[in-house]
């Protein structure tokens, strides 16, 4: 089983934790990644104040918070 979603976020984030699990339960674990922001720069000026942001990697499409599990089941 591939990678098939970037989780962004950052440690010690209590959205990013519960959006985590959120992901857990709709999908497996091999298939999510979680990127920590705060070692990109870049990521960390894209998605400073939208964490956590779940990414398709498949055709970039993107839910930032608030998202539910039933949204998440909807991008799979």
């Amino acid at each position: 089983m591939s990678v098939k979603f970037n989780l962004y976020g950052t440690e010690g984030c209590h959205l990013c934790e519960y959006a985590l699990a959120l992901c857990l339960s709709a999908m497996p674990a091999a298939e999510v990644r979680e990127v920590d922001i705060i070692d990109d720069d870049k990521l960390v000026e894209q998605y400073r104040v939208h964490i956590p942001v779940l990414e398709r990697l498949s055709d970039q499409k993107k839910l930032f918070w608030p998202f539910e599990q039933k949204q998440i089941l909807e991008l799979l």
